[in-house]
């Protein structure tokens, strides 16, 4: 049932993506098929970092849980791949939280860097908030060994056309980046003042001025970090306990820690919880666990096959996967509303319209929510034209069972007429009048049970002109009756079928007239939900492109307080360019919503028509009158 969840609390991690003997990554269909039953927004919290640092053991308290993600007591790194747990999110309501634990990088066993580089670019992709987690101190070593980050750019493009290694676009999607020291026993001390971890994290991604190349291989990585993670955290863990119990670390309780590492614990968590930020694409849509699971086969499936990936690329994946979901889920939303509408009788034509038209909206709602990055408008013309906005619909949809249900009814109310025909009563003398009685009694009888029920009037009308044959030789057989009134009574017969025929004809007209109003009514709740829709991802798009700016300024201000006035120079460039770059993209999408709607109200306007036409037949087919005489009369 679209939009409602089932159970899927996972009581232990599972492997999301696996390396096989052969080296190359797979994405594990048990982890998928968990992801696909959530329908939450996502944040996802991965976890990078050198083997045997502890990694899993902050994770696990993150899950809320002692145990969970392995922990290690050897040398031998015990996470393989990456792992998933997906908890109820602590703070934020009706959202999960999505935890990755990945593969501790640096394994001298598996002799492979670029499998290494394969996974950080993975938790990168895939993370909302990105946690390294290193011991010791954060020294030029700690962060040579950072080195992937200096790589990540030949790993990732932001946009097909690319070339590999342009990067300017990369704080778009890149994570909220926390770097988490554990085993830290120094003083946060700065000339003998006090500092704060941040500061502590800033002083040592501070820049060096110079041109030589030991100053270039200094700044790379630092350079990276500042670029790539504008929106930086850090935290320093004191030891948590004492050294003989760190191989029993899951086991232990809360009293065998030592009390400022509980508390530091505390506030880390405490921080992820309230400051990590739902996934999004890098167009500011919102990642539920169903779009995470698609990202996570395509990111894996790209890299496997030797490719790089490509973030519009995996977009517009996600977008065809999702727009078709959403067409299917519009189309079950109405269809199944109209089944349910089946079952009742009589149904009356304004409550089908209005029943037709509140699906319809609901319908498209359906989709809206869904769909995204449909810029032509594709699938959302895909769901009129299969169902919901097609002319013929409502005459598909009243064609059955209603007249079925009608056709019934007769049967019953004439069940006795049958008999009395088939044991030759109306072939007595005077049968013709009790036969004219029946028929009058069947036809109130049937207008007391159907109303104006959908196609009634046509029903009956066949029905009568079935009738005629049978009344026309009961009445000339009838010796009680003259020539003269036998002609009288064959002349009434044709005005009864003729008003009849004038009758079915007449509820069509109404009834494509309630068609077209309500049509008219739908399209302009298609318009004004398309309206709604482009401006929310109006919004979307400034407020990200806002975000990029406040995050360039501030890099901005940086250099220039640091003196590196070429590299700050350089920046301004960057975003004179990224707001011309961003003008134009809010304009080309503005376009594509504008000719969406053109062709929307087109589409209407052609089945509007096609109503029109067939209006203007009904009301031919009106202008003629019966007279008494036999006769028509304009």
């Amino acid at each position: 049932v679209p939009g409602q969840e089932k159970d899927t609390t996972m009581q232990k991690p599972v492997c999301l993506i696996d390396t096989g003997m052969d080296g190359i990554l797979r994405v594990k269909q048990k982890a998928l098929d968990i992801l696909q039953q959530i329908q939450n927004p996502v944040v996802v919290v991965g976890v990078v970092g050198l083997y045997r640092t502890g990694k899993s053991y902050l994770m696990n308290q993150l899950a809320g849980k002692q145990t969970g993600f392995a922990l290690g007591s050897t040398i031998e790194s015990k996470t393989k791949g990456i792992w998933m747990w997906c908890v109820p999110h602590p703070s934020k309501a009706g959202h999960t939280l999505v935890l990755l634990d990945t593969e501790g990088l640096g394994d001298i066993q598996k002799g492979d860097s670029k499998h290494d580089t394969k996974i950080f670019s993975l938790a990168v992709l895939l993370s909302s908030t990105l946690i390294y987690n290193s011991r010791g101190t954060i020294d030029n070593k700690a962060i040579e060994e950072l080195q992937f980050v200096t790589e990540i750019s030949e790993h990732i493009k932001f946009k097909s056309s690319d070339e590999v290694g342009d990067s300017a676009h990369f704080v778009k999607f890149f994570p909220t980046f926390i770097w988490a020291v554990r085993d830290f026993t120094l003083e946060l001390k700065l000339d003998n003042k006090c500092t704060t971890e941040d500061e502590y994290l800033e002083l040592a991604l501070q820049l060096k001025t110079g041109t030589s190349k030991i100053t270039t291989e200094y700044n790379l990585p630092r350079e990276c970090i500042r670029n790539y993670f504008p929106s930086r955290k850090c935290f320093v863990f004191p030891f948590p306990t004492n050294p003989e119990n760190l191989t029993a670390l899951d086991h232990l309780e809360s009293s065998d820690l030592l009390s400022n590492f509980l508390e530091k614990s505390r506030e880390f968590c405490d921080f992820v919880f309230h400051e990590s930020p739902v996934k999004k694409l890098q167009d500011g849509q919102t990642v539920n666990a169903r779009v995470f699971g698609h990202l996570v086969k395509t990111y894996v499936d790209t890299i496997s096959k030797g490719d790089i990936p490509c973030l519009e690329n995996a977009v517009v994946a996600m977008a065809q996967i999702e727009n078709e979901a959403a067409v299917k889920e519009g189309l079950q939303v109405y269809k199944s509303g109209m089944e349910q509408l089946k079952e009742n009788f009589p149904v009356e034509v304004m409550e089908i319209t209005a029943k037709h038209q509140d699906l319809n909206m609901t319908a498209t709602q359906a989709f809206m929510k869904r769909s995204f990055k449909d810029t032509e408008g594709k699938h959302l013309k895909e769901l009129e034209v299969k169902s919901v906005l097609k002319p013929s619909t409502f005459t598909e949809f009243t064609r059955r069972p209603y007249p079925e249900k009608c056709e019934e009814i007769l049967s019953q109310l004439s069940a006795e007429m049958a008999t009395n025909l088939k044991e030759g009563i109306y072939a007595e003398r005077g049968g013709y009048g009790l036969f004219c009685n029946d028929v009058k009694k069947i036809v109130d009888d049937y207008k007391k049970n159907t109303g104006k029920q959908v196609k009634a009037e046509e029903v009956l009308k066949d029905f009568l002109q079935q009738k005629s044959v049978d009344s026309n030789l009961i009445r000339q057989a009838d010796k009680r009756l003259t020539e003269k009134e036998k002609k009288i009574a064959e002349q009434r017969e044709k005005e009864i079928l003729l008003e009849q025929d004038l009758m079915s004809k007449e509820q069509e007209r109404l009834q494509l007239e309630q068609k077209m109003a309500a049509e008219q009514k739908s399209n302009l709740e298609r318009v004004n939900q398309l309206k709604d829709k482009m401006e929310a991802e109006m919004r979307l798009m400034r407020a990200e492109g806002e975000k990029e700016m406040q995050s360039k300024l501030r890099e901005q201000a940086a250099l220039l307080e640091k003196g590196f006035k070429e590299k700050a120079d350089m920046m301004a460039q960057e975003m004179r360019e990224f707001q011309i770059k961003n003008a134009e993209a809010e304009e080309r999408r503005s376009r594509e919503f504008t000719s969406m709607m053109e062709s929307m109200n087109q589409r209407h306007g052609e089945a509007m028509s096609q109503m029109m036409r067939q209006h203007q037949e009904q009301m031919k087919s009106l202008v003629r009158r019966p007279r008494n005489d036999g006769c028509v009369v304009l």
